[in-house]
């Protein structure tokens, strides 16, 4: 294992096949505390990530020191009508889903490298990838607390709405933002 002192190199990929095992690696650890509730598994995480990169528009952004997988993002577009779109309340205006959106996904970031601007170069490099005018994504409100959801107000999302994407899923905070 390397330290957090190291340089990160950012990778982006738009297929899975070469860089999944890494995906899940780094997922399973950032995510460690809630793997035994159903959502949070790395079997269910593993199916919702083939899922993601099968659709249109997929990029992976991987965050490596020296090598060994830190950090992930990753996202798609979606269309107008989407599920995404469907199940989130109240219904987004035309503004937002009229044209496609790239909606974030997953960012994840090992212990050792938070606080480090890892997971917002991430952030920022899946974006400079995308020519979609919005990109949205959803978090759980109670996540650090709270930091999370400030953490991405901070990068310019705000509230749209709320969403529960499965019946193991916690009801998360549907957050937007101008791409550029």
């Amino acid at each position: 294992m390397t330290s957090a002192a190291s340089t990160i190199a950012l990778r982006a990929f738009t297929e899975l096949d070469s860089v999944r095992g890494d995906v899940v690696d780094v997922y399973a650890e950032v995510r460690a505390p809630l793997l035994h509730m159903p959502n949070y598994a790395v079997t269910a995480f593993g199916e919702r990530l083939d899922r993601h990169g099968a659709e249109p528009g997929f990029t992976l952004v991987l965050a490596y020191a020296d090598e060994f997988p830190v950090g992930y993002a990753y996202g798609n577009r979606i269309e107008h009508g989407d599920r995404y779109w469907q199940r989130t309340t109240p219904e987004p205006t035309d503004e937002y889903t009229q044209h496609p959106t790239v909606a974030l996904k997953e960012i994840g970031v090992r212990d050792a490298w938070r606080g480090t601007g890892t997971a917002r170069r991430m952030h920022d490099a899946f974006l400079a990838t995308r020519d979609e005018p919005y990109a949205t994504l959803m978090v759980n409100p109670a996540a650090g607390d709270g930091k999370v959801h400030k953490l991405y107000q901070s990068w310019g999302y705000h509230d749209l709405g709320q969403s529960q994407p499965s019946p193991a899923s916690p009801v998360l905070t549907v957050m937007i933002r101008p791409v550029h």
